[in-house]
């Protein structure tokens, strides 16, 4: 017994200054690892990268980093980690190869969350989906549908496709038509339709609004109707254009097309 103490004892007081130096290495690595990560986050927050990008790429090197610092102190106890490192690239290969669909989104949300070609709260179509941008994630973005639908679409399929950004500039032309009766005389009808216009609070009142004849169907004709809002406007314009428009049109005695049938009595002896 004595001689197995004093064993532990000697490799105790051998493997101190070991013991020692790895734990002061993990302290004042992880103080390191935290300054550099916080430091890392300033920069991309000084260069406008989006919150959710400069969290990711922290905790990404971070961890990194964190990585590399076991692995050394794992070398000062004479422990091989180049066994470690082969293991650990191998799985991380299986991994990748596994989720590459799942990657493959994740870089897309990097790039989007980069480029920016809509922000949260912009009106888009996107994978042939219509809706207010409510999250934009590293896999997928979240739209709100007029209808209060949440849609939730891969990254992959927003950047593979094409993007419309129905409200990224601000101000937003509302296209409508309308149809009325061919026997309606055009310029009180043009009359007609500018005065909502005008007396929507929506609209813009330094951009014109287009009032057209698009087409002439038979008996009827098609009126263009293109009033300017505010992007965050749009529905409200666009609603409150076909209210008004229709009582209006009731008050100033402008008719609607009439759905018309023509029948021939045929009388046979």
């Amino acid at each position: 017994m004595e001689v197995l103490i004093k064993s532990f004892l000697d490799k105790a007081i051998a493997f101190a200054p070991t013991v020692l130096l790895a734990l002061a290495t993990f302290i004042i690595g992880n103080m390191i690892i935290t300054w550099v990560s916080r430091m890392l986050g300033k920069i991309m927050h000084q260069r406008g990268v989006d919150d959710t990008v400069q969290r990711f790429i922290s905790n990404i090197v971070s961890v990194a980093l964190k990585v590399m610092l076991l692995l050394s102190i794992a070398g000062m106890f004479g422990i091989e980690t180049t066994s470690f490192i082969a293991i650990f690239t191998a799985l991380a290969f299986a991994i990748g190869t596994a989720l590459s669909g799942s990657l493959g989104h994740f870089a897309s949300g990097v790039m989007l969350l980069t480029f920016r070609p809509y922000k949260v709260g912009d009106l888009v179509t996107a994978a042939g989906q219509t809706g207010t941008v409510e999250e934009i994630g590293v896999f997928n973005t979240i739209l709100i549908t007029p209808d209060n639908k949440k849609i939730i679409i891969p990254n992959g399929q927003v950047t593979g496709g094409i993007i419309t950004n129905i409200s990224g500039q601000g101000e937003i032309r509302v296209d409508m038509n309308y149809n009325i009766s061919g026997s309606n005389n055009l310029d009180h009808v043009r009359a007609t339709i500018q005065k909502v216009a005008d007396a929507c609070p929506y609209t813009l009142k330094n951009k014109a609004t287009d009032i057209f004849v698009n087409s002439l169907p038979v008996g009827m004709i098609d009126m263009a109707v293109r009033p300017w809002c505010k992007s965050e406007h749009y529905w409200e314009t666009y609603f409150y254009m076909q209210e008004h428009l229709k009582r209006a049109f009731d008050e100033n005695g402008i008719a609607l097309p009439k759905p018309g049938m023509d029948i021939n009595v045929v009388q046979q002896a």
